[in-house]
């Protein structure tokens, strides 16, 4: 006969302590927490069993927990895994290997630069390079390829404005693509012209394409050697996930063998390059491993940029009258778009920044069936200045607000220049969808901004730039409280990945991606968010990056 009092202490102890044996890794001593469905839960310690969240705990109830390895947190903050909805994997991987630009603070020290690199590479047959950007320089105008032939004339110089949006040619590489001054422009884009009407040597939008169709092609080891040093650099940031917002076909070719052979430090979610796939049949959904690369989605573009003036705006820009940007598609296009892709059961994300942008792609969002809508979570990249209105609509239609705290801090002077005060009132109006019902994916738009999520956290939070202007925060009312901004890198980002399962919280069965970060979020000034340190970032319940 079984002894029945053996069976109920067996019993008490499986309620007391679910984990006592078996788990493969305890981190204890932590001031963890993580976003939930319902909320926020803290906890001070976390088991992990082949791979996936097994049970959090706080008090007394971790010390009852075992596990093969166990990691003290030394009291250090926990966050689940940083999700970044909104990067550029290679370009970032291939400014370690060109001419960065970011940061220059004059048109001098933009072509000092390149003048250092292209004599410490004599054998690079073109110069390339990215991250400039006029609007942080003194004369604040467009440079032009006469300031480029003053240090590099001999070969093709070619170099991409900060957001991707606008490149600067020197003579060279102008005589190489052909580009004269009968060059019409192009369809979408803009040849900028000097007083004479010779091409400046700035290209916008699509006219970028005149010349990059001439710079050499990546071979497939530069880009597998780019995107793994990426991965490695995000990993470092305490970002375990990317969205990766245009992925061309020879990338995605790059990221399958990475995936395949363990060369990926983080996760990715590829969002294929629309203009790479506009012809033939899309590829089929897919996922590599434990959620290491998915391709469920697809990037389109509607319009270009504010610091080059061509986001899409109902009335013109402030400081360019005869100007209100530029709509790469017509209406018809773009609802042709949106219906082909939503039909292969692709989410579609669709680059939008100026108000009219964005009208145009809810408009062709709210044609399809509403259940296809609620099923894909079709998103809007930026959203970044949108009509009372239009801001309503989101929510309702289902469309994802895909946007970059960040963006704030580095744009909140221009804004003011580029359009009147009351066109401003949904500029980068987060709290406002949040409280209309959208659930925020939020990113950096890396490397046309830093890639430290700290920073896009701090931003959603104080509304402030790097040096803690303007006072009280540009347009305050909009601020994210820390658990919003939390949500918006995590668990919100996920579920715009359709991830929410498996990735953006530490619950019971989700995938271990945590961070160990110096302090704890939220007890600390908001001011001091930006200044957070990533000490360990783990995916897997394996740590991938060590800072101490």
């Amino acid at each position: 006969m079984l002894n029945r009092k053996l069976i109920a202490l067996a019993v008490l102890a499986a309620v007391v302590s679910p984990l006592a044996v078996g788990a493969d890794l305890l981190v204890k001593n932590v001031r963890g927490i993580t976003p939930t469905e319902t909320g926020t839960e803290e906890f001070s310690c976390m088991t992990v069993t082949a791979g996936r969240v097994e049970a959090l705990g706080s008090g007394e109830k971790c010390e009852r927990f075992e596990a093969g390895k166990v990691v003290d947190g030394g009291g250090h903050g926990l966050l689940p895994g940083l999700i970044d909805a909104h990067g550029h994997v290679l370009w970032l991987g291939l400014a370690h290997a060109r001419v960065d630009l970011v940061g220059t603070k004059s048109l001098e020290e933009a072509l000092e630069r390149v003048k250092r690199f292209a004599e410490e590479h004599p054998d690079h047959p073109w110069i390339l390079g990215r991250g400039w950007n006029q609007e942080h320089w003194p004369e604040r105008v467009f440079p032009s390829a006469s300031d480029l032939d003053s240090v590099v004339s001999d070969r093709p110089v070619w170099l991409g404005r900060v957001d991707g949006h606008a490149g600067w040619a020197n003579s060279a590489a102008l005589r190489a693509s052909g580009v004269t001054r009968e060059t019409e422009d192009p369809h979408g884009g803009v040849i900028v012209r000097d007083d004479q009407g010779n091409p400046s040597g700035v290209m916008v939008d699509a006219a970028e394409s005149l010349v990059e169709v001439h710079v050499p092609e990546l071979t497939m080891l530069q880009r597998t050697e780019a995107l793994a040093l990426a991965t490695e650099k995000l990993a470092e940031f305490g970002l375990t996930s990317v969205h990766d917002a245009g992925v061309d076909p020879a990338s995605l070719e790059a990221y399958k063998e990475l995936a395949r052979n363990g060369g990926l430090a983080i996760r990715i979610y590829a969002m294929l390059s629309g203009s790479d796939y506009a012809d033939g049949e899309p590829p089929y959904p897919f996922v590599i491993g434990e959620q290491r690369l998915l391709v469920q989605s697809i990037k389109l573009y509607m319009d270009g940029a504010m610091g080059s003036r061509g986001a899409a705006f109902l009335a013109p820009y402030k400081d360019d009258p005869e100007n209100a940007g530029l709509l790469f598609m017509q209406p018809e296009q773009i609802d042709a778009m949106v219906s082909k892709w939503s039909g292969a059961n692709y989410q579609v994300n669709v680059h939008a920044i100026g108000d009219k942008a964005n009208r145009v792609v809810l408009d062709a969002f709210e044609k399809l069936d509403s259940a296809d809508r609620t099923r894909l979570r079709h998103r809007i990249e930026h959203a970044q200045v949108i009509t009372p209105e239009d801001l309503k609509r989101f929510a309702p239609l289902g469309v994802v607000p895909s946007m970059q705290p960040v963006h704030v801090s580095s744009d909140w002077q221009m804004l003011g220049e580029r359009l009147e005060e009351e066109r401003l009132v949904g500029g980068y109006a987060w709290k406002t969808l949040l409280e209309s019902g959208s659930r925020i994916a939020a990113g950096s738009d890396f490397p046309v901004e830093s890639a430290n999520p700290m920073f896009g956290l701090y931003a959603a939070v104080t509304r402030l730039d790097m040096q803690g202007k303007p006072d009280g925060g540009w347009h305050p009312d909009q601020k994210m409280s820390r658990e919003q901004a939390l949500r918006a890198f995590t668990l919100d980002a996920a579920w715009a990945a359709h991830q929410e399962q498996e990735l953006g919280s530490l619950e019971k069965g989700k995938l271990a991606d945590f961070i160990l970060i110096d302090r704890d979020m939220f007890s600390i000034p908001a001011e001091q968010i930006k200044d957070l340190k990533v000490l360990e970032t783990w995916i897997a319940g394996e740590k991938v990056y060590s800072g101490k």
